[in-house]
């Protein structure tokens, strides 16, 4: 085949500043195997599954007349493919430092530019989470978390019955706040006030982008090279079923609940770490998909369908959520309602899609994004997941999250529902964030917005 025959795709502005010398992020995606693994059909699997989802796996970025666009090449599949040795032998425990540092290595690493921009890697070694576990590196100039979420997702099945489709949770608000929302008399205000926050948060954001800078502080470094630097994974689970008892006690959603305790955790491990950062000034930078809301992911047909509503490629923005401090509230509760008020007010804002529309215009965009992230003291960014239990070559996946690697921040916190289960998975700069303390700290905001709830009588 004469690949250079083909008609080259542009590489968007987006991926560009996605996959240059100022940055380059990748998005390291983990599944937890509930059986050994064996991985005699990965060959096949990537030829016949993996590789025919989207031009852009067997694409590389080449520089044509000054323009980056993407030419399709031929993959040698034995490149992409890694089984690290471990030692052989070893306890669990050991296995998750082995396990742990490879997932460090591996997120330091940029991609090769002369191969297509994905890697597979198989873990045979057994941990406290899993028999094996299988990690797709995949850089993001391919395509956002949407986009490669729903790549991959096409390449899994229903453990229980592989002929049926994936569900997911209902995104359908209650017919009450619908009607409330097409009610005449509260159009008018509505508009009034997105209006507003939209030039409030836009504004708010261009400034912290380029002129203020988030305290230095047990979560943030304020190291310019911090993306070069090892990094420390740590994972956490919390139950729907309690986050939803949670939800209705308050007259929430599940988002402001988990932003709650995320919140709040962040500040007692703050709190525990240097008493003087309680009243710090700290942002969380919260990542969020541009596409016209609502649904579930399309397959990736429908994705490439220009005229769809949910299309592949990168098309994401952000917008800067200010992280409440523990002098503000005396009830822990406080940080959910707050957090309740703040992404009420902020999903009635549009600043999102003009911060995305700026990054495309912008010609500057990478060192742009690369100063805001190192401004703000974390990302925050979430997918939902399947509600079935799914499977890989017949192997049952008993857990799955990601992580953002390449990024220029010392915290960056991921969220995604899965069985039953919401896991929220912390990447940290190693050695400035003790990940065993952060993690405990979120798990007693949990604990202790769930207590104090329960006294509460039901909304």
């Amino acid at each position: 085949m004469e690949f250079e025959e083909e008609v080259m795709e542009p590489v968007s502005p987006l991926g560009q500043y996605c996959n240059s010398s100022v940055l380059s992020i990748s998005v390291l995606v983990i599944l937890e195997m509930g059986i050994p693994i064996d991985d005699s059909q990965t060959m096949s699997l990537l030829r016949d599954v993996f590789l025919p989802i989207h031009p852009r796996f067997s694409s590389i970025m080449v520089n044509t007349n000054g323009k980056k666009q993407w030419k399709k090449v031929e993959v040698k599949l034995e490149d992409h493919v890694n089984v690290p040795i471990f030692p052989s032998g070893l306890s669990l425990e050991s296995y998750d430092r082995y396990f742990n540092d490879y997932l460090s290595k591996i997120a330091m690493e940029r991609f090769p530019q002369n191969r297509p921009l994905w890697e597979l890697h198989i873990i045979k070694y057994p941990n406290t989470n899993a028999a094996g576990n299988v990690v797709f590196k995949l850089h993001q100039s391919l395509g956002d978390g949407y986009s490669l979420m729903g790549a991959l997702l096409s390449c899994l099945q229903r453990a229980d019955n592989p002929s049926l489709s994936l569900t997911f949770p209902s995104r359908k608000r209650s017919k009450m706040q619908s009607d409330k929302e097409k009610s005449l008399f509260s159009f008018v205000p509505q508009i009034f006030s997105s209006a507003f926050n939209t030039l409030s948060d836009f504004g708010r954001s261009i400034l912290k982008s380029n002129l203020f800078e988030d305290d230095q502080t047990p979560i943030r470094s304020g190291d310019d090279r911090v993306e070069f630097l090892p990094i420390t994974i740590t994972t956490v689970a919390f139950s729907l079923d309690k986050l939803k008892l949670i939800k209705s006690k308050l007259g929430v959603t599940i988002n402001d609940v988990i932003s709650g305790i995320i919140f709040l955790g962040t500040r007692l491990y703050m709190q525990e770490i240097n008493h003087e950062s309680i009243k710090s000034e700290s942002t969380a930078l919260v990542v969020l998909n541009t596409r016209m809301r609502g649904g579930d992911y399309k397959s990736v047909k429908e994705m490439l369908n220009p005229e769809t509503k949910m299309p592949w490629g990168n098309r994401f923005s952000f917008l800067h959520v200010e992280i409440p401090t523990l002098s503000e509230f005396t009830n822990p509760i406080d940080f959910v309602t707050h957090a309740h008020r703040l992404i009420k007010k902020k999903r009635s804002s549009y600043a999102v899609y003009l911060n995305g529309l700026l990054l495309e215009l912008l010609q500057v965009a990478a060192r742009y994004v690369t100063k805001t992230l190192r401004s703000s003291s974390m990302t925050i960014s979430n997918m939902i997941g399947p509600v079935e239990e799914m499977s890989l070559a017949n192997h049952p996946i008993t857990g799955f999250y990601f992580v953002g690697a390449g990024l220029p921040e010392d915290l960056g916190i991921t969220i995604v529902s899965y069985m039953g289960k919401l896991r929220v998975a912390f990447r940290m700069a190693k050695g400035h964030i003790d990940s065993h303390k952060l993690k405990s700290c979120v798990e007693n905001a949990f604990e202790t917005i769930f207590e104090a709830s329960n006294k509460l009588p039901s909304y």
